[in-house]
């Protein structure tokens, strides 16, 4: 085989997946598909009445969305977040409609997978910073979660929001 050959046929197998790739939906069209589960999970993970404010009083779930969604986030974490959640949605059809005994079950099984136990963590991980953020970033509402551990905000506080609307 003559060199030439041999370098045309390997950039063809090199690129050849690349030539089959099914064009990616667009990123908030993705994280739409999502949504709805990783706030599911945010509200299993901070419930009403726990000693921490819960997901739902904190607004954790736009807090996600807007960091995930910003040009500037980690794509691959991105990727990663919404991957995981697409995935707890094939392995469990109904959680959106599970009691909050079978999300315990439904989540305890994912977190034994490597997988899982990465995307939890990353999910336990934004929702706090979404409860402990500076509430100019939208959550944090009238500073409970700093509140529910007798904390404050560093100094100085932001004045206006990173994120633009």
């Amino acid at each position: 085989m003559k060199r030439r050959d041999f370098l045309i046929m390997g950039s063809a197998t090199v690129f050849s997946p690349y030539i089959q790739a099914q064009a990616v939906p667009p990123l908030s069209k993705s994280f739409r598909t999502v949504k709805e589960t990783i706030f599911a999970v945010q509200s299993h993970m901070f419930p009403e009445g726990g000693r921490l404010p819960s997901a739902r009083a904190m607004g954790t779930i736009r807090f996600t969305e807007e960091t995930l969604l910003h040009p500037t986030y980690d794509k691959d974490i991105r990727a990663f977040v919404i991957e995981g959640a697409l995935e707890l949605m094939r392995r469990e059809k109904g959680f959106l409609s599970y009691t909050d005994t079978q999300k315990e079950k439904a989540l305890r099984a994912y977190e034994q997978t490597a997988y899982g136990s990465s995307w939890l963590s990353r999910i336990m991980v934004l929702t706090m910073e979404a409860i402990f953020s500076d509430p100019i970033y939208g959550s944090n509402i009238k500073e409970a979660g700093w509140r529910s551990v007798q904390s404050f905000g560093g100094e100085p506080r932001p004045q206006t929001r990173y994120i633009e609307l």
